[in-house]
């Protein structure tokens, strides 16, 4: 018998007779791997509104450059006024990525192929046009967003091109080259347009003719998120996010560095809780700053300095809703919650409709949300599953939901009393 074999023979030996020895109870306290923190508790609390007041305009997500607007005022109860075509809807291979925006009684959307079309509140169709560039075979391309000064019509598109459009006539005015996808929606403010790239670029154009003032660059990232959030503007700060969880803060003439931070917050044990790009757009109400990103962080951040006020482990799906001492959210858990604005200490959360995982269809199970909006005092949520709900803001509790045929695609919007949402189908569909 080799050397080799006494040793191998031996090792078995030892290692079968460990299999036969006790277990040895370790003494000390015993601690639980997993949280066993008492369950949240929803609670209702006041909520200190300014009286609603009606708005005849939304030029933004969240109607305004700086993402935030005045409670709108919206009655109690909806009725479909109107529903009108805007061109396509969403498919396999595009979505509709942009909410409307309203000015000068007109209603202006962008549909999944590139197409901007104009309609009258009171729902008569006034001009289409397709911005999709016709040298280019790129016909899969899709997604962008939509703002306006209330003159000129300002779009992204997955072309990566900025586009200015005349908002009388539809007729171009010019196109700006990005470089990259400007699938996040552009921001308009004092004469410069905001757009931020897929590639990490921020851009400030002239919003007369779309000349480069100033650039700004972020840090390169991979795991980006469809659509993207777009910069947010208010006096003598813009705020721009960008994929990398970076969020820049300069001023708007010249765009010198104001200050800078990252969201690095990650959802453990989910996939999607990896990726970092910021999905709640900043949003500016008063001094502060709100952002998140869809991993599983929103911060709210000292608009001078950039300092943290509170951070909070939350993936958001879109901008806050600042109202009164609240802000109100859609988190990556398909949940609307409301949050305390001083230290961001959750007061209730609701959860809304589970895809159906039995589904044969995967892709049509899982429901999408958009929002929230707060207008008529309650808060309002758009879904692909063809409802619109609407919550008690002090409480969370159900309210009210009315149907939306085929499905919303985009987030609600509120100007001159009545709601607006686009369908999954691609109608522009309106509620009083």
């Amino acid at each position: 018998m080799t050397a080799k074999t006494i040793y191998a023979a031996g090792l078995m030996a030892a290692l079968l007779a460990g299999c036969g020895e006790r277990d040895v109870k370790l003494v000390g306290e015993r601690e639980p791997i997993r949280d066993t923190a008492a369950a949240f508790v929803n609670q209702s609390a006041p909520l200190s509104l300014i009286a609603a007041r009606s708005n005849d305009s939304w030029t933004h997500r969240n109607g305004s450059a700086g993402h935030t607007i005045a409670h709108p005022a919206l009655g109690q109860s909806l009725t479909q006024a109107f529903s009108v075509t805007i061109g396509e809807g969403d498919s396999r291979r595009a979505r509709i990525t942009s909410a409307p925006v309203v000015a000068n009684s007109a209603v202006y959307t962008l549909d999944a192929r590139s197409q901007v079309t104009a309609t009258a509140t009171s729902g008569v169709p006034l001009w289409s046009v397709n911005i999709a560039p016709r040298s280019d075979n790129l016909s899969d391309a899709s997604g962008g967003g939509i703002a306006t000064d209330g003159n000129t019509i300002f779009v992204t598109t997955g072309f990566g091109e900025l586009t200015a459009l005349d908002a009388s006539t539809g007729a171009e005015v010019w196109t700006q080259d990005l470089d990259a996808p400007g699938t996040s929606a552009p921001t308009v403010r004092d004469g410069l347009v905001y757009v931020v790239a897929r590639n990490s670029a921020a851009w400030a154009l002239d919003a007369s003719n779309g000349r480069i003032k100033w650039q700004l660059n972020g840090a390169p990232s991979v795991g980006n998120f469809a659509g993207g959030a777009g910069a947010a503007v208010s006096g003598d700060i813009a705020v721009f996010p960008f994929p990398s969880g970076e969020v820049v803060a300069t001023f708007p003439e010249g765009g010198t560095r104001r200050w800078q931070t990252v969201l690095s917050g990650e959802r453990p044990g989910n996939a999607a809780g990896l990726i970092k790009d910021i999905a709640g757009d900043p949003v500016i109400d008063g001094g502060r700053i709100y952002v998140g990103n869809f991993g599983g962080q929103i911060a709210a951040l000292d608009a001078f300095s950039g300092d943290r006020i509170w951070t909070l482990n939350e993936g958001a799906l879109g901008p806050v809703w600042p109202a009164g001492n609240a802000l109100f959210m859609l988190n990556d858990k398909r949940e609307v919650v409301r949050l305390n604005a001083a230290d961001g200490t959750a007061v209730w959360r609701i959860a809304l409709p589970a895809p159906d995982l039995t589904s044969s269809n995967r892709q049509r199970a899982v429901t999408a949300y958009f929002g929230p909006v707060l207008a008529g005092g309650r808060l309002i949520v758009t879904a692909s599953d063809g409802q619109i709900r609407q919550f008690d803001p002090t409480s969370g509790a159900l309210i009210g939901a009315d149907e939306i045929a085929g499905g919303a695609a985009s987030a609600p919007v509120v100007a001159g009393n009545t709601l607006y949402v686009i369908s999954k189908t691609g109608q522009l569909v309106a509620f009083r």
